[in-house]
Parts: C-alpha cells; sequence; structure tokens
C-alpha cells in the first residue's frame, strides 16, 4: 500500500497543475503560441509598450506584457482627393511657365486661358471638363471666395458669362495665359469681377 500512494499523489498533483500551467501561459502571452517555433525574422518583430493592450493578469502580477503597437490609418476622404489633385493641378500649371499665348491652344507647347486649365485637367489629370472658360465654370462647383483653395478655377466675369479663366494658385495669385502677345505666368488677381469654381 505504501509504496502506490505516492505514485498517485504525484499523479493527481500533476493533474491539477496542468491547467493552472496552461493557463498561465496564456494570460502571460495574450494567447495560445504559434503553429511555428520558428522565431520571426528581426523586422518582422513588432515594438512592445506597456501603456496598452496589457492583460489585466499580467499588470497583478508585476510581468512586463508584450503589446502589439498599432500603425495610424489615414483615411481618404473626397475633401483630401480633391486637395491633393487641386496641389497637383498648381503645379502642372507652374510647369507651363514662359509658353506663348495662342488662340485656340491647348498644349503643350502653346495655350489660350481656357486651354490651359483643360491641358492641366483633362489632359494631365484626367478630369472630365469641357474647352471653353464659360463651359469650363458651368461644369464646377461655385465656391464662396473666402473659401478658395490652390487648383480652384477662376473665371473672370462679363455680363454673367466667363470670358478668361486661370487656375488659382494661393495668396491672390493664379496661373493663367493672359492675351496675343504674353505667356503663361503667375500673376495677382487684378479685379473683383471674379467667381471661384471648384472640379467635381
Amino acid at each position: 500500500m505504501s509504496t502506490t500512494t505516492p505514485a498517485r499523489r504525484i499523479s493527481l498533483s500533476s493533474l491539477a497543475l496542468t491547467p493552472l500551467l496552461a493557463g498561465a501561459l496564456l494570460v502571460g502571452t495574450g494567447g495560445a503560441p504559434p503553429a511555428s517555433t520558428t522565431a520571426p525574422p528581426r523586422a518582422a518583430r513588432v515594438a512592445t509598450t506597456p501603456a496598452t493592450g496589457a492583460a489585466p493578469g499580467a499588470a497583478a502580477a508585476g510581468r512586463s506584457a508584450a503589446v502589439v503597437r498599432t500603425a495610424t490609418v489615414a483615411y481618404v476622404t473626397p475633401t483630401s482627393v480633391s486637395v491633393a489633385r487641386g496641389q497637383s493641378a498648381v503645379r502642372i500649371a507652374a510647369a507651363q511657365r514662359g509658353k506663348p499665348y495662342r488662340w485656340g491652344g491647348a498644349g503643350p507647347r502653346s495655350f489660350d486661358c481656357s486651354g490651359l486649365v483643360y491641358y492641366v485637367y483633362k489632359k494631365r489629370l484626367h478630369v472630365q471638363l469641357p474647352r471653353t472658360a464659360n463651359a469650363q465654370r458651368l461644369k464646377t462647383i461655385r465656391i464662396a471666395k473666402s473659401g478658395v483653395r490652390p487648383g480652384d478655377l477662376i473665371f473672370f466675369m462679363s455680363g454673367g458669362r466667363a470670358y478668361h479663366v486661370g487656375i488659382y494658385a494661393g495668396h491672390g495669385m493664379i496661373w493663367h495665359a493672359p492675351r496675343p502677345g504674353q505667356r503663361v505666368k503667375l500673376q495677382k488677381i487684378w479685379t473683383s469681377q471674379w467667381r471661384a469654381g471648384r472640379i467635381r
């Protein structure tokens, strides 16, 4: 009897400790161990921080728990797309500096006013846009002067129609092809008779 009793006691205590050890491992590591025992390459390891995500059991026991630091997600919104496109439009227009005005010109060697806008938005940024200044005005969304931003179109008005157009560059300046004998340039808006339109 005395030789079998200790063996039974060891066996029972082993069975009683097994779930406790397994539970401690799960709490300490945050989950079951991976199927593969191979350590991840150094570049794939994540940073650790004690600030968030620690398991309650590990914190209570005074252990430091490895926590995955989540990456910041940049959400793409219609506004962010419009702002980025406007900035691209300004850069493309600026690259045409010094090219001559030619009536009916739509680039890349020469431009009239609406031809410059058409070249920037239709040919380079692949946005559906009419060819003439007033048709471009009708295609855009009207914007308050206080809300104008780079890439918006500035329409110069007479009798309810746009006779000239440029691309707003910021700080009261536009890129445009002014008139015969001149070249594409950056110029301050010279009149109050203008409206702003934003490409849809």
